[in-house]
């Protein structure tokens, strides 16, 4: 943790002498045609914030110099104060992508200032996208009210990528999926126990985890896995997998499931309910809002800001397992019908264009 917040901080001055030298360089007469800096954030296709970053840069490329707005994502919050003012000064849009915060349930380090950092931007923004209201509620309350405009835009999905497949002869196949750092491995867990008592109730069923996971979480999932005797041959770890291969993972599964406590707007989420795969999840965070009532199944949790993060009952878990399993048809159609028109990337695309010229010719 140490040597990875080191890491940042260096980014964190790296980027923003970038941005203090070059903003001055930028032109005054601002092109239509919107000019995107990304203020350090970086594209991949590994883990939901570099998956967003790209899907933006298929259309808004980035500009290392003479841009004409700065797109800044809050969890990848690398311009410091002195940056900031420069861009003020002169006079660049600075819009601000706001996802989570810090605090005590998510972050074992000083989380008062992070959420401090964070409020810099957030703050200073001509313009926010909170990727839920959840989103909005929490930056409120935790880096302090914003009196500034913005809108609720929850993030996007390709529907002609991500498609819900045919049937397949197979066992019902639930999906855990996403990055998989040590202090969400409960994720996994929680799954595997309300897994285990769905089949003992008589749920014929498989069960796929797949995604980026420690050395340490993998080890001890292997073991877990393993203890429960001949049940581990219905479990299959996946591994890593990249966005281009995201679609054909969700095709091999038929609902998906989200016990991580407090997520804003997961993109696991919108991918699998386009892909037809009804949700069961966490009531908590932003995903209730994604969701809504007929694509998925809701999992009471304690709802809160405290240092420990609530999971759901497994007796919840595995009678959630047993429903979806039981009306998938009309909850997976209600699922895609839903991504297509909530979570559209098109949609999503023009939104922020439209915001850009905005400022731009303001």
């Amino acid at each position: 943790m140490h040597l990875k917040n080191s890491i940042r901080s260096m980014w964190c001055l790296i980027v923003s002498a970038w941005t203090t030298f070059t903003v001055f360089t930028c032109k005054k007469d601002r092109p239509i045609h919107p000019k995107l800096f990304y203020a350090g954030a970086r594209s991949g296709s590994l883990g939901g914030p570099l998956v967003k970053v790209a899907r933006l840069q298929q259309v808004f490329p980035e500009h290392l110099t003479n841009y004409n707005v700065i797109y800044a994502l809050s969890n990848a919050a690398y311009l410091n104060q002195s940056a900031v003012k420069a861009i003020k000064r002169k006079n660049i849009p600075l819009l601000v992508n706001q996802n989570g915060i810090f605090y005590p349930g998510w972050y074992s380090g000083d989380w008062r200032f992070m959420n401090k950092k964070m409020s810099i931007i957030y703050h200073h923004a001509d313009y926010v996208f909170w990727q839920s209201t959840f989103c909005k509620n929490a930056a409120n309350q935790f880096l302090g009210f914003r009196e500034g405009p913005g809108e609720v835009l929850f993030n996007a999905v390709d529907t002609k990528i991500f498609i819900p497949t045919l049937y397949q002869n197979r066992p019902f196949t639930f999906l855990v999926a996403g990055n998989m750092s040590d202090d969400v491995g409960y994720r996994i867990f929680n799954a595997i126990d309300g897994f285990r008592l769905a089949r003992d109730s008589g749920l014929q069923a498989k069960l796929l985890i797949a995604g980026r996971v420690s050395p340490n979480l993998k080890k001890a999932i292997d073991e877990y896995v393993r203890s429960y005797d001949s049940f581990h041959q219905n479990i299959c770890l996946l591994g890593q997998y990249e966005q281009k291969n995201a679609p054909s993972l969700y095709a091999q599964a038929d609902a998906f499931i989200m016990t991580k406590y407090n997520d804003s707007c997961p993109n696991t989420v919108i991918e699998a309910m386009s892909s037809g795969l009804p949700i069961i999840y966490s009531d908590s965070g932003g995903v209730p809002e994604m969701v809504g009532n007929q694509a998925g199944v809701p999992l009471k949790v304690p709802q809160g800001w405290d240092d420990i993060n609530h999971v759901p009952s497994v007796n919840d878990l595995a009678d959630a397992m047993i429903y979806v399993s039981k009306n998938h048809a009309e909850m997976s159609i209600a699922a895609r019908k839903r991504a297509v028109d909530k979570f559209e990337i098109t949609n999503w695309l023009q939104r922020h264009n439209k915001i850009f010229h905005h400022f731009l010719v303001k």
